[in-house]
């Protein structure tokens, strides 16, 4: 009778004793030694993958959470600013966040999906209207001057130390309901416009810190994710300088057009995040060179001229037009309007710099591959004629023409023709 004996200390190889006419049924030989036959069961790898898809449920949940947290703060300064009730229904634009989310977990395990992120579109969608009417609103509140502020932020510092020594003297939950109550008039006292910056500032921090840890998807890898959120930091400092150096003019702000095409240039600048193709290499076949340059050229460089068209029709370009309209129609010049405007332009000339150089780069590479007739390949039973000149081929006559022959050593693969 079969036996099968204790698991070793891996707890992953159980003993299983035969009799030695069983191999033969079994198919391993009678040159088993002793009739032991050892059966490996994986079970150290089935936990592990538990593990990893636990932590990426785990992820993918944190970082929506974020989300919709950081559009609630949104919301609520909005609701602040303008006192209407009414802007709370903001909020139901994270129910898509929510769809979303369930859709992921359910088919998906919480991975990433390919070349777009939609937890990230949503997310934009969520926090850009709030975004927009803390910026549109008329009624903002300005910064008082320097000197009523420091008596201001200098009288809440003392009220907050106080209320902290005595929670320390008491250590009561009152006192710690007092101080949460100083702390948020503190932060209630705070002016719109620095609350306004913030959102914008943690708003990306958001978009790079949820890109990184949101699950990502079977088409990236995870040094095209490094490779991308480098780019992202970059990105997102530009468009931090755009809007408050832009949105910061008395000019601008007196003009509502001129706001909302600035608003508009930087929503439509947004769209490049929810995007991973930028740094996602396409393996082209070896039939793409026998279709022409085009189909070389878009298949062997597609994710260099993804961001060659994300900086220029995104980012860099509406940029540069957007000031030159500041600087030639509203006469909106500063010293940082001018050098940044010479960035965004030198940035969209060594672009299209560099689209001059794949394209001359694909042209040669085509032009040094040999030129493959129209029938098809040369047949390998054709002799291999070295030493004659065209012309000679060229003219009538054939005669008298020697044909140099040269051996060619025979290989064991070459002697048999393979049907």
């Amino acid at each position: 009778m079969p036996q099968i004996g204790p698991p070793s200390l891996s707890g992953s190889i159980w003993t299983l004793s035969l009799p030695p006419s069983s191999f033969q049924s079994l198919g391993a030989g009678s040159g088993a030694p002793g009739g032991i036959c050892r059966l490996r069961v994986r079970s150290g790898g089935q936990s592990a993958r538990t593990g990893m898809e636990g932590l990426v449920l785990l992820n993918a949940l944190i970082t929506r959470l974020l989300f919709v947290l950081h559009s609630l703060v949104g919301v609520w300064r909005v609701t602040v600013v303008t006192k209407e009730p009414r802007y709370w229904l903001l909020l139901l634009l994270n129910l898509l966040l929510f769809l979303e989310t369930a859709l992921t977990l359910k088919f998906k395990r919480g991975r990433g999906y390919k070349w777009f992120s939609p937890a990230i579109f949503l997310y934009l969608i969520s926090i850009v209207p709030s975004l927009w009417l803390l910026e549109t609103h008329h009624e903002t509140q300005n910064c008082i001057s320097q000197s009523e502020g420091m008596s201001q932020n200098t009288s809440s510092k003392q009220d907050f130390n106080q209320t902290l020594i005595s929670s320390e003297q008491s250590h009561g939950r009152g006192d710690l309901i007092e101080m949460a109550r100083v702390f948020v008039n503190k932060l209630s006292t705070t002016c719109e416009k620095s609350w306004t910056l913030g959102l914008h500032q943690t708003f990306l921090l958001m978009l790079i810190i949820g890109r990184w840890l949101l699950p990502i998807g079977g088409t990236i890898t995870r040094d095209q994710l490094s490779e991308l959120l480098l780019m992202f930091v970059g990105t997102a400092a530009d468009i931090l300088e755009f809007t408050s150096e832009t949105l910061g003019e008395k000019n601008v702000r007196n003009n509502p057009t001129l706001v909302c095409a600035i608003l508009f240039t930087w929503t439509w600048s947004m769209l490049q995040f929810p995007l991973d193709l930028a740094v996602q290499q396409v393996a082209c076949p070896a039939s793409v060179t026998a279709r022409g340059f085009r189909s070389l050229f878009f298949c062997q460089y597609s994710a260099d001229l993804w961001n060659i068209g994300i900086s220029v029709f995104i980012q860099d370009g509406p940029f540069l037009v957007l000031r030159l309209i500041l600087m030639t129609y509203f006469k909106v010049i500063n010293q940082m309007l001018v050098f940044f405007a010479v960035k965004n332009f030198l940035v969209v000339v060594l672009h299209l710099y560099r689209l001059v150089v794949l394209v001359m780069d694909v042209r040669a590479s085509l032009q040094s591959q040999p030129e493959v007739p129209r029938g098809g390949h040369s047949s390998p039973a054709e002799p291999v004629v070295s030493g004659v000149s065209p012309e000679a081929w060229e003219s009538g006559s054939k005669e008298g023409l020697a044909i140099p022959l040269r051996a060619s050593p025979v290989t064991s693969d070459d002697s048999y023709a393979t049907p």
